[in-house]
Formats: C-alpha cells, sequence, structure tokens
C-alpha cells in the first residue's frame, strides 16, 4: 500500500498545482521572450540570447525538477575524465538513440548538471512552433525547424546552424537520427528496409536518416564536437520509464555512456559520412545489446569500461519551481477562494474552468508524449521525399 507521501505525489490536486506552474509560467516567459524578441533581438543579438539562456531554463527546469526532486530519479553517466571537462564548455551535436518515452528528459537531467540546459536544442518538425508554451518558447529560442522536405530544409539546416553556431554560450543540438522513436512495430519496418537493401539490421535501433546528417556537417565543422549518447532502462524494472510514473513520483534509474567525437573523426565527403553514422549506430546497437544481456555497455561491446557518475540534482530546479508555484499557484488559488468566499459563483466558475483546462493541457500534453502516438517510419512519403533518408531527422514532439 502506498504511503501517504506517495498518495500526496499520486493525487490530482498536486497535478493541478504543476499543471498551473508550468503552463502559467510558460505564457509568461513566451511573452518576455516575444517582447526581447521584436524589441530587442534586431538591435543586440547577443544579450537577446544571454537572457533567452535564463528564460529557457526556468521553463525546462521545473520538468527536470519532476525528474529529479520530486520522483527522485537516478542517472549513472558514464564518461570520462577528460570528455567530461569538455562538457558545458563547447558547441556540441548530441547523437542519441531515441527509444524511451523520457529519453527527452533524461538528457536534459545532463545537460541542466553540465550547465547548457538553457542552450538545448533539437531539429524539430515546424508544427511544433506554433503549439502554446513549449512551440512558442522553442521558436523564440531558435530551434531548427523543418518541412520534412529535404530540397527546403537543407537551406533552413545551413541558415539555423550557422546562427546558432553563433551563440556567445555553448549550445547543445540534439539530432535524433532514428527520426522517431523506436516501437516494436517501426522495427519491423526498418529491419525490411534493411533487408532491402542490404544493410546491417539493428536489434535495438531504427536504422538511422542520414541526409539531415550530412547536411548539417558543412556547418558544424571547426565549431565544437559530436557527442554519443547511448540511453539504456533496465527492461525488467518495476517502473516503466514514463512521463506519467514521473509525474506520480515513481523514480526511475537510468544509464547513459557518453563518448565524446571530434569532427575529424568524420568523413568529409558525403556518401562515406552517411556511412560513419550508420556505422556509428551499429555500434551503438552493440552497446545496447550488451546493457540488456550483462547489465553493462562494455561486457559484450569491446567498449573500454568506465566508472559510472551519479550525477546529483542541483538546488536550482528546486528554488526555481518553488518559486513559479508561488509566483502562480498561491496568488490564483487567494483569488479563487476570495472569488468563493464573496459568493461572484460566476467568476469562481470561470476561474476554476481556466485552471481544469490547465490540467487537460498537461494531460493532453502527457498523451502526446506516449511511444505510441510517435510519428511513422520509413516508407511514407511526404513532398515528394522518402522520410526515411529526408530531410526530417528528428520527431520531437514530446511534451517540454
Amino acid at each position: 500500500m502506498a504511503g501517504p507521501w506517495s498518495m500526496v505525489k499520486q493525487s490530482t490536486l498536486m497535478h493541478l498545482c504543476f499543471a498551473i506552474s508550468y503552463f502559467t509560467s510558460g505564457l509568461i516567459i513566451n511573452t518576455v521572450q516575444c517582447v526581447l524578441y521584436f524589441g530587442l533581438k534586431p538591435f543586440n543579438k547577443r544579450l537577446y540570447r544571454k537572457i533567452g539562456y535564463y528564460l529557457c531554463y526556468s521553463f525546462y527546469s521545473q520538468l527536470v525538477f519532476l525528474a529529479d526532486w520530486w520522483s527522485g530519479s537516478t542517472l549513472y553517466v558514464y564518461i570520462s575524465d577528460e570528455d567530461l571537462k569538455h562538457c558545458g564548455k563547447e558547441h556540441v551535436l548530441l547523437l542519441m538513440n531515441h527509444t524511451y518515452e523520457v529519453d527527452w528528459l533524461v538528457g536534459w537531467m545532463f545537460c541542466e548538471k553540465v550547465g547548457v540546459l538553457g542552450n538545448c536544442k533539437a531539429y524539430a518538425k515546424k508544427v511544433i512552433q506554433y503549439i502554446s508554451t513549449v512551440g512558442w518558447a522553442w521558436k523564440f529560442a531558435e530551434f531548427v525547424f523543418l518541412e520534412r522536405s529535404f530540397d527546403k530544409d537543407k537551406e533552413i539546416i545551413g541558415r539555423q546552424i550557422k546562427e546558432i553556431m553563433d551563440y556567445p554560450d555553448p549550445v547543445w543540438l540534439l539530432l535524433n537520427a532514428e527520426g522517431t522513436r523506436f516501437t516494436e512495430k517501426k522495427h519491423e519496418a526498418s529491419i525490411k528496409f534493411a533487408r532491402d537493401r542490404g544493410m546491417v539490421e539493428l536489434k535495438h535501433h531504427l536504422i538511422p536518416r542520414t541526409k539531415g546528417f550530412t547536411a548539417s556537417l558543412p556547418e558544424l565543422r571547426n565549431r565544437g564536437v559530436i557527442l554519443d549518447i547511448q540511453l539504456a532502462i533496465n527492461k525488467d524494472s518495476p517502473i516503466k520509464p514514463t512521463i506519467f510514473n514521473i509525474l506520480n513520483g515513481k523514480p526511475i534509474e537510468a544509464h547513459m555512456h557518453v563518448r565524446r567525437i571530434t569532427y575529424d573523426q568524420v568523413p568529409e565527403d558525403e556518401t562515406q559520412a552517411a556511412e560513419w553514422l550508420q556505422e556509428l549506430f551499429r555500434q551503438k546497437d552493440i552497446m545496447q545489446e550488451s546493457f540488456h544481456k550483462h547489465g553493462d555497455f562494455f561486457t559484450g561491446s569491446n567498449v573500454i569500461r568506465k566508472v559510472p557518475v551519479k550525477l546529483q540534482p542541483r538546488l536550482q530546479t528546486l528554488i526555481n519551481m518553488v518559486a513559479w508555484n508561488v509566483l502562480t499557484v498561491v496568488p490564483m488559488t487567494y483569488y479563487l477562494l476570495q472569488l468563493l468566499i464573496s459568493g461572484e459563483f460566476m467568476y469562481f466558475s470561470i476561474g476554476a474552468s481556466i485552471l481544469t483546462a490547465f490540467y487537460g493541457l498537461m494531460v493532453k500534453a502527457i498523451g502526446m508524449s506516449k511511444i505510441s502516438k510517435a510519428s511513422s517510419y520509413g516508407s511514407e512519403k511526404k513532398n515528394g521525399h522518402s522520410l526515411h533518408n529526408g530531410s526530417s531527422t528528428n520527431e520531437t514532439t514530446k511534451t517540454k
């Protein structure tokens, strides 16, 4: 039977408080971003981006709080001391497996602890920029929005990455090269794709899409490094890695292998660079198989063994969450009670309906993050281009 504190964490009332804080703070941050976008960016782009870092951090870190403090989730990072020294000090292209409903959140946990959470960016579908709070925040933060038409996206990628690489502080740009989150159905399509083309089949990944990666390289070279990230969670864990479980205060344990790669290790030739990415995912597949078979990334992969680092939660996320709750939940609750006591039932009903809508938005957002809601893989076409090797390199419809 769940204890009192567990019951509190699973209560609708607490979830409503999170929803109020998250969406209200999101709208406030969006408003400030909008004012700065039109009033400051044209005159001082550097200052705009400096301020933007803290605005995005304040927004994103509320979700990191849920993972770190609310659920007590644990992240073990396997990284060499030398590579760790560079984290947070240079521009990075992240190549990460797209396996779990929470992989983006685990990635944010790592980014927060090395000081780059506010400058995390990703390749995302263009439609996301129109979604309130998160989409607007990403738009003002200069994410790379793609249309899934390679002819258009190649130009967008080059232009937008050039902008991102001009940031005064380190930027971490996420590329989910598999294009969509792993599911059994999409894995079957991936295997068929590999067999039809005589490629090596992957057991734990989808065959990566390469065009977005190769189109990005010209603007990325000599401007940072690649971080190869392999995320694994024990399949036999009694607590499944879902956003809903984290919201309910249930801890997950994640293991992340991180390897720094310089661009001189990636071939200049586009075809060879595409094959380099394919080979990287074959290595990642071996590491994932080793983890699920032996409990670590190393036993069955010939990868040099590393001692895991258990990253501890930082007070900044806790303070930020408390501050936003004081600024949003407390006054809203006070005014609703005042309306109720004074007999203003119509205004009370309107206010209560708005708060209920926030809760509904949260439930819908969590639903969008479910694996079953991820985009399709492989043979579908859009704008005349195969989505497998088209420009879209990322599906980021997760709620953030």
